[in-house]
């Protein structure tokens, strides 16, 4: 199982979440690939989907994934075999000065 690490901005869609303070949010999900891990985060949390990929199933251009520390260059594929223990972390970009 990978544990997916949703960083605040993106945790605090999560239902649990209203109306209370966010931080990141750890979760188990099996998948022998990226794609399977997030296939399973959104069965979970269907509405975080269209935060995190794009009509077309690529990982959206201000959302960056990392897995077991390293960014994952290409977006539209997600097809990197992840570890049993591996660690995917989940963030949306945040810009401003």
């Amino acid at each position: 199982m990978a544990r997916v690490v949703l960083a605040s901005a993106l945790s605090r869609w999560l239902p649990q979440a209203a109306g209370q303070p966010t931080g990141e949010v750890e979760l188990d999900i099996a998948g022998a690939n990226l794609g399977d891990v997030l296939e399973g985060l959104f069965a979970l949390h269907p509405n975080l989907r269209g935060y995190v990929v794009d009509e077309h199933g690529a990982v959206r251009h201000h959302v960056a994934v990392f897995v077991d520390g390293d960014v994952i260059r290409d977006k539209r594929n997600l097809t990197q075999v992840l570890g049993e223990r591996a660690e995917v972390y989940v963030m949306q970009a945040l810009s401003g000065g």
